[in-house]
């Protein structure tokens, strides 16, 4: 395979690779299971606040 060859492919169906895979992750936050996970990973920064509130 030359290389205009492997560029004319990762010029064309990279893209819509990553597009796709753009998509897919985004499109995964929305989903009921990734709502709740993506809620859950944005409060555990406070986790350890409501466990020393709790003993304090």
């Amino acid at each position: 395979m030359s290389y205009d060859a492997l560029r004319h492919f990762a010029d064309s169906w990279g893209l819509v690779f990553m597009g796709a895979t753009y998509a897919v992750l985004v499109g995964w936050h929305f989903l009921p299971r990734g709502r709740r996970l993506s809620r859950d990973a944005a409060m555990m920064i406070f986790k350890n606040d409501e466990t020393e509130a709790d003993n304090g």
